[in-house]
């Protein structure tokens, strides 16, 4: 339908009939000739038939009066009559008909469901998960984290938008014209699934046994390991994932990857789950500044390794267990560094031959051990491509699609036996896969004196039984 069939009627006069019918709506079609160009009341267009007729030759005159201004009030209801219509076909072409843009034959839940039931690596590549998986996964949010069905959209389908955004990094206009919806419907599904995927994040980032009473099997069945770290309980380490900021707050965003990015503090199990995310920090964060943010304040909920109680003295004291850092976090209570100024990272002993000193020999185990970390984040960023091209969301969501798709990481990882990425790593336990925005900038370590702690202790007795061995 062409809404400017009805503006050709009128050329240049179409503003002032519309106003003329404006007009006579409001006033009920009646008005002032002289100034409109339309006829008067009801009465002078007609005359008055009760009065006697005089003068033949103004009888006729009246008549004839009569007749055009009856011929004038028809065209004044014509042009009113086409001037509403107009007006009603602006408004509905304008307000109520909206032409379909998404009208695909093949819909989202139809693609939807031909890649569940088609080859199993055509929903890996997609979604980043088989569909099992992703099945059991939206069930899990409907049911237990409150992610509710539309009256045009599944579950499964939002679950499945949100997967194919995380894990190909797509935009907005990408989801709608592989779903098949518009842009709204698109950003609010993405929200409220971040939401629920959010709320599962609290019950996934977490030590499978918060007591930590058992060595991790990676450890016990590992005799590089057993019996030196089997009070190892994680590793820590900070990760930066692309932050997308306005340039009036992106000074603090850059650090030492010379590009926005956000800092993020994780901890890990051997079986590369994190069990800890702190996220949301600028890139010119330091990882010591986090690291004692996240140990001293209560509200964080660190899993901390555990105090024993000595029954004598009724006081606390270290049990015994720790988490492996670099050289980059303090030595001290629960946290286990390397030796510094030694050679540490596991490409500088394939380089230049063996250990040649204990420190050394200590710094190989516990690099080895500690890059579980590293392997980690590895996986994490490889299967979740949004963390390299973050889109322009506001930050706060950016913060929570980073705890997301950890807490989607662990899922995959307790749910899924045959995991593609996972296998990759397992296969290889010494692959460590580069950093994805390499420093521009060295990493600054702590200096100066530290005065001896329980730690070192610990350390040198570990290093000492590695040479003996």
């Amino acid at each position: 339908m062409d809404p400017n069939w009805f503006t050709a009627l009128f050329d240049d006069h179409y503003e002032n009939v519309m106003n003329n019918a404006g007009r006579y709506v409001s006033d009920g079609f009646a008005g002032t000739s002289s100034i409109s160009g339309f006829g008067g009341s009801v009465g002078d267009g007609y005359g008055n038939y009760n009065s006697e007729v005089q003068d033949d030759d103004l009888n006729q005159q009246d008549d004839n009066d009569g007749g055009d201004l009856f011929w004038h009030r028809e065209c004044d209801r014509t042009k009113l009559v086409i001037c509403t219509a107009g007006a009603l076909t602006m408004y509905y072409n304008t307000y109520v008909y909206k032409e379909p843009c998404m009208n695909s034959y093949n819909t989202g839940m139809r693609w939807l469901t031909e890649i569940l039931n088609g080859h199993w690596m055509r929903c890996v590549n997609m979604f980043r998960m088989d569909a099992d998986t992703l099945k059991s996964l939206a069930l899990e949010l409907e049911t237990m984290y409150r992610l509710k069905p539309s009256r045009r959209m599944s579950v499964i389908e939002k679950v499945g938008m949100f997967l194919y955004t995380l894990a190909l990094g797509a935009s907005n206009r990408e989801v709608q014209e592989r779903f098949q919806h518009s842009g709204e419907t698109v950003s609010r599904n993405f929200k409220e699934v971040l939401r629920s995927v959010c709320l599962l994040a609290a019950d996934f980032i977490k030590p499978v046994d918060p007591e930590f009473t058992t060595t991790p099997l990676e450890i016990e069945m590992n005799p590089r390991y057993m019996p030196y770290f089997k009070n190892c309980i994680g590793a820590i380490d900070g990760t930066h994932v692309r932050a997308c900021v306005s340039q009036e707050i992106q000074i603090p965003f850059i650090g030492r990857k010379g590009i926005p990015t956000q800092n993020i503090m994780a901890a890990c199990s051997f079986d590369m789950q994190f069990t800890f995310v702190w996220a949301g920090w600028e890139g010119s964060a330091h990882d010591t500044r986090i690291f004692y943010e996240a140990i001293g304040n209560t509200n964080i909920q660190f899993p901390r390794p555990p105090e024993g109680i000595n029954p004598k003295k009724n006081m606390y004291i270290y049990a015994g267990k720790y988490y492996l850092v670099d050289s980059g976090y303090p030595n001290e209570y629960g946290y286990l560094g390397p030796y510094r100024g030694e050679r540490y990272h596991l490409p500088e002993f394939h380089r230049r031959g063996q250990p040649r000193s204990r420190e050394e020999l200590f710094n190989r185990v516990h690099s080895s051990l500690r890059c579980v970390i590293e392997r980690t984040f590895g996986v994490w960023k490889k299967r979740w491509r949004i963390l390299q091209t973050m889109p322009e969301f506001p930050y706060k969501s950016q913060v929570k699609i980073v705890v997301a798709s950890m807490a989607l990481h662990n899922y995959i990882r307790r749910k899924s036996d045959q995991d593609v990425a996972f296998n990759k790593f397992d296969s290889h336990p010494d692959f460590v896969p580069p950093d994805t925005f390499p420093d521009v900038v060295p990493q600054s370590q702590t200096t100066g004196h530290q005065s001896a702690s329980r730690m070192d202790y610990i350390r040198d007795a570990i290093a000492n039984s590695l040479m003996g061995q």
